[in-house]
């Protein structure tokens, strides 16, 4: 005789979820990270890239504020006040009433002078202080040079402009 064999559970069959729902998701996930880290590079790097420089008259009176960070100040170098050193040069720049005195390390440009428009990079030496201290020297100069000196003046492959 033979032995009775247990019936066979009956079972509901699994319907699997829809699974691509989590491709979406994460694919979404992603693409909102991409944006946000490229919208934060934008905003960070056109809003430090926009004050170019600070006049003399604006650092002075913003000096409490400035500190010590370095910033790019703006002036015309004072005549009389150029004096070359070992390590760079000192020298004062001026902006409307206001006179910063400026000690640089490093070789200045061959173009630096007295009376011209100069950029330097660095910071004020304390809160306190009028000296600023410039480890950079960027002189502001115009296209009449060439206008003035065409024969000086050549292209990048030799050829004259």
């Amino acid at each position: 005789m033979s032995e009775p064999t247990a019936p066979t559970p009956t079972t509901t069959p699994v319907v699997p979820a829809d699974r691509t729902i989590r491709p979406r998701l994460r694919l979404a996930m992603v693409g909102v990270v991409i944006v946000a880290a490229v919208g934060f590079l934008l905003v960070k790097g056109l809003g430090s890239s926009l004050d170019y420089f600070k006049t003399v008259d604006q650092a002075v009176s913003q000096k409490h504020q400035l500190g010590t960070s370095t910033f790019r100040l703006e002036g015309t170098v004072v005549p009389g006040t150029v004096s070359q050193s070992v390590n760079g040069a000192t020298f004062d720049v001026g902006h409307s009433t206001l006179v910063v005195h400026v000690v640089n390390e490093g070789s200045p440009p061959q173009l630096f002078k007295a009376s011209m428009p100069v950029i330097v990079v660095g910071h004020f030496a304390s809160t306190d202080s009028t000296t600023f201290l410039s480890n950079q020297i960027m002189v502001k100069h115009s296209s009449s040079y060439v206008a003035s000196h065409p024969d000086r003046v050549r292209a990048g492959d030799g050829s004259k402009n």
